[in-house]
């Protein structure tokens, strides 16, 4: 049985020490032949590192590394020189991200046995570096450059540092087109995708291929790959309950797994936990949603458009932009009309689901979850509406008065319950649409389903339902229509009003 390769992100390491490795050179092949310049987005954690170091091999012409994949007897595995730019170690001051660009290159201009003159100012000394490789092998250079976007995502609550950082990234950047001539391959990687103008506006020939569905399954584990080869780990599996944990995200193509989550499932024995969540909460992204006072429920099967998918401004940073290319949200359906196509999106699985909804109302409440799950669940299944009652009104009671914003904005409470009812098993829906209109909540159980609307202020939570025919939809079925109002000034519960209904159907 081979070994898991946690943590190993080196192709030579990974192939030579016997762990798994996945054959991702199908892929390879394809960029090689088809094009020059490539960029990809992919969440942290997702196998890009990997990919590049796969690139290098095969590049710096390491064949026999390569024998028994698919790349093996298909390519000449010709030698050229490499400089690999890695950007993962955090990274404080401007004066950091210099000192981590000159190892970088010192490290490179050692492998490649070059002199550069030019250290002083590092966009020369890349220049430097790319036309003595050139000049010394008579060969074109391959320039890999790993996680691009972190040294400017890292500094996100700081824009002064931020801008510092992308301003000198800009420049180093910029190097490569004017290379042009010297270089035989070159590809990009990160987290987020920022704008041309704001960091590539002198490299606009990058081919983008995150979203490309020949490219879908880059990174991650496609289900037969999973399948294929980890054969061992999965005797005893469950494959739907893995599946359902941590598979779902797509890039425009076949869902693939969480390559994180799948390794470390199996090297703790098969325990479901929230690997991939732990290891990096989004504190920032919590931030940007309690200061723009984000409405959650509009997470549930979320449309947004194509630009919105594919640019993140660090001028006007979209949240639904930063959560999808993050790995918080991911493509569940494509539609197409008169105006291009149109994207749902949604929490990729129940790991992710549960625990960044498990995240967010820790944080916006205060609270720790737990205490409130059981009871709420089994208020639904006993359709115990005084439980139901007394749970939320103890819940709201215990967050801290100050941090009771009902009367800051009135998406507050939706958050709150939103994040509450989202990880207490059951079958909710947000914002469910109807020929009348949409229902704040709907929660489906084996016996009823539960039509849910919320006030803040006097209007008559329940009467909405009522008024708008919001059951309709429902004939057939044992239905509780429940409104609860919320008190600006109590910041609490003020009104707690059901009635049971059921429509024969015609």
């Amino acid at each position: 049985m081979k070994n898991l390769p946690i943590g190993i992100s080196t192709f030579e390491e990974i192939v030579r020490d016997n762990y798994i490795y996945v054959d991702k050179t199908e892929y390879v092949f394809k960029l090689i032949n088809r094009g020059k310049y490539y960029f990809l987005s992919r969440p942290r954690r997702f196998g890009k590192s990997l990919f590049l170091s796969t690139l290098k091999s095969i590049f710096q012409g390491d064949k026999e590394l390569f024998k028994g994949l698919y790349i093996y007897d298909k390519y000449d595995f010709e030698t050229y020189p490499v400089i690999h730019i890695n950007f993962n170690d955090n990274l404080g001051e401007s004066a950091n991200l210099e000192k981590s660009i000159l190892m970088n290159f010192n490290r490179c201009e050692k492998e490649l046995k070059i002199s550069c003159a030019n250290k002083d100012y590092l966009p020369a000394y890349f220049e430097e570096l790319i036309q003595k490789a050139y000049e010394k092998t008579g060969k074109k250079v391959v320039v890999l450059i790993d996680e691009y976007d972190k040294p400017i995502t890292d500094q996100i609550n700081n824009t002064d540092k931020m801008n510092k950082h992308r301003d000198l990234l800009r420049n180093i950047y910029s190097v490569i087109k004017g290379s042009d001539y010297y270089i035989r391959f070159c590809f990009l990687t990160g987290v987020t995708k920022f704008s041309r103008v704001s960091i590539f506006s002198g490299l606009n020939n990058l081919t983008d291929i995150s979203l490309i569905p020949d490219f879908d399954a880059v990174c991650g584990y496609s289900h037969e790959e999973l399948y294929r080869d980890f054969e061992d780990y999965l005797k005893g599996v469950d494959r739907e309950k893995l599946a359902y944990w941590y598979d779902g995200y797509n890039f425009y193509g076949e869902n693939v797994y969480n390559p994180f989550d799948i390794l470390l499932f199996f090297n703790s024995g098969n325990l479901y936990r929230n690997y991939w969540f732990e290891t990096s909460t989004p504190t920032f992204l919590i931030k940007l949603i309690q200061k723009r006072q984000y409405y959650l429920p509009k997470l549930e099967n979320l449309e947004v458009n194509e630009r919105l998918l594919n640019s993140f401004d660090i001028e006007n940073i979209n949240i639904e932009t930063l959560l999808f290319q993050s790995g918080y949200l991911t493509i569940k359906k494509i539609t197409e009309d008169y105006k291009g196509y149109t994207y749902i999106l949604d929490f990729p699985n129940f790991e992710v689901r549960n625990s960044f909804n498990e995240y967010i109302f820790s944080q916006i409440s205060n609270l720790e979850n737990i205490d409130y799950q059981d009871h709420t669940r089994q208020a639904f299944l006993d359709c115990n509406m005084e439980l139901l009652k007394e749970n939320l009104y103890r819940l709201f009671a215990s967050i801290p008065y100050r941090e009771r914003k009902i009367h800051t904005y009135e998406g507050y409470y939706a958050n709150i319950i939103f994040t509450h009812f989202k990880t207490i098993g059951l079958d909710i829906n947000c914002e469910e649409r109807t020929n009348k209109g949409r229902i704040d909540l709907v929660v489906h159980t084996k016996d009823y389903v539960f039509l849910i609307e919320f006030k803040v202020g006097l209007k008559n939570a329940l009467e909405q339902i009522k008024s708008k025919g919001y059951d309709e939809k429902y004939r057939g079925k044992k239905i509780i229509m429940l409104g609860i109002n919320l008190d600006e000034t109590e910041r609490n519960i003020s009104s707690f009003e059901w009635e049971e209904k059921v429509l024969i159907n015609d």
